[in-house]
């Protein structure tokens, strides 16, 4: 097992941000992405990490944005820390598969989700509303039933510790203008589908997931993270039942711990037991082997 990362101190580099789980260095031209072992749940930043978790998710994210480049480019410039500037080199250890060196893209307001299975906030709409984000829906749906087609939902981007909040279609060509946020939404269920019937015979449902753009030369590219049990609900196909939550690979098994605690979901966070972090390790390494064939290590 890697050492626990929870944050980096670089102390040459220039932070730029330090968000729930990527520590974001400026390097001038580019940016160093770092992902920690940081886990958060209900946009609370827990005190435990969860070991090898940054690598699992640097790596799913290298997969994807690798399977996706036929679709959309992304902002990977490398993945291999001796291709990094020099100045990066002295943190090799730490920096060695979780992180990448990328693009400096100017990111889009929005977050832009997507969703082909009812669960979540999704469910909780449909329930008293009938629709989704506006967008209505069938009668008679259960509670993780899959959708006819995936829908876009795009939210805002909410600063660290806030709630992000779901807006329309239209809002969203408010913030970003018509063409542009029908490119997103087109690519966002374009990028969707490939990674559902892919990983559907990996044994996994990706339930819904939510990407991050930005523009990098006046063109759209992908940023951040890419379909990762952090940004995803990823369900066993095996165990798949229409009618009530459903046995996951992402940190849903940790929010539902967290809800058999007596917590407001407010910081500060409550301890974790040793045993909620090994197995919410599990679930993640779990996913990796599962959609890249990586060995668990």
């Amino acid at each position: 097992m890697s050492k626990l990362v929870l944050n980096t101190e670089f102390s040459d580099l220039k932070l730029a941000a330090r968000g729930k789980v990527r520590d974001i260095y400026d390097l001038g031209d580019t940016l160093l992405l770092v992902t920690t072992d940081r886990i958060s749940a209900f946009d609370v930043i827990m005190d435990e990490g969860i070991p090898d978790k940054g690598y699992v998710l640097n790596q799913i994210s290298i997969f994807w944005f690798r399977m996706m480049e036929s679709i959309i480019p992304n902002h990977i410039i490398s993945t291999d820390v001796n291709d990094y500037p020099q100045i990066c080199r002295k943190y090799s250890a730490e920096l060695e598969g979780r992180s990448m060196l990328v693009k400096k893209a100017r990111p889009l307001a929005a977050e832009c989700i997507v969703r082909g299975y009812l669960s979540g906030s999704g469910w909780k709409d449909y329930k008293s509303s009938g629709a989704v984000c506006g967008i209505k829906l069938p009668t008679g749906l259960l509670e993780s039933d899959k959708l006819p087609e995936p829908i876009f939902t795009p939210s805002t981007k909410a600063e660290l510790g806030s709630h992000d909040e779901n807006i329309s279609f239209d809002e969203m060509v408010t913030l970003c203008g018509k063409e542009l946020a029908e490119q997103v939404r087109d690519t966002t269920i374009q990028i969707y589908t490939k990674a559902r019937d892919y990983a559907d015979t990996k044994g996994i449902i990706i339930a819904d997931t939510k990407f991050e753009y930005g523009l990098f030369e006046g063109k759209l590219i992908i940023i951040d993270e890419c379909l990762t049990p952090d940004s995803s609900r990823f369900w066993q196909k095996d165990l798949y039942k229409p009618g009530g939550a459903q046995p996951s690979f992402d940190k849903q098994f940790l929010r539902d711990y967290l809800e058999t605690l007596d917590w407001g979901k407010t910081a500060p966070a409550p301890p974790l037991p040793d045993e909620i972090v090994r197995k919410t390790g599990e679930k993640y390494m779990e996913a990796l082997v599962k959609l890249t064939g990586k060995p668990s290590e």
